[in-house]
């Protein structure tokens, strides 16, 4: 199974911040849509994720406030990121690997998507009950075997 799957399946829908909106603004928006994570644009290209992650580190820094604060300033700047052809497993090992929750999707510079551990996890789960079910289909109809007479 490929990133392409998981996006396939989710939708293409993408929330971002500009890197120099008011942090503020970016967590009204994580909250009002319900979403852990915003792909941080600046000119067009990706330069950040901003998770919720980013928002307590930054939220405990600044002493318990957003005060005017930027995207820019609490931002992963170097997020992981993938394509549409990495396989699963390397997108799981990736996210392990680094304890990431997101990782955006991209093609060249374009920003393709964004797959989360949820997404990944859920495709494990699905992909492996497909699998049981065949499983399960091929015994139930499997011809019972004869015995032989002593």
């Amino acid at each position: 199974m490929k990133v392409s799957d998981i996006l396939l399946l989710k939708g293409s829908t993408l929330y971002v911040a500009q890197a120099d909106d008011a942090l503020a603004d970016a967590v009204a928006l994580m909250a009002e849509k319900d979403i852990g994570s915003l792909v941080v644009m600046e000119h067009g290209d990706v330069v950040g994720m901003l998770t919720f992650r980013e928002v307590i580190q930054a939220t405990v820094k600044n002493g318990g406030s957003f005060g005017s604060s930027r995207v820019r300033s609490a931002m992963d700047d170097a997020p992981l990121t993938c394509t549409m052809e990495t396989e699963l497993d390397e997108v799981r090992r990736m996210i392990l690997d680094r304890h990431a929750r997101y990782m955006p999707v991209m093609d060249k510079r374009m920003l393709m998507g964004v797959v989360s551990l949820y997404d990944v996890a859920k495709a494990v789960v699905d992909s492996q009950n497909f699998e049981n079910k065949l499983l399960k289909a091929y015994i139930r109809d499997w011809p019972e075997q004869e015995t032989p007479n002593p």
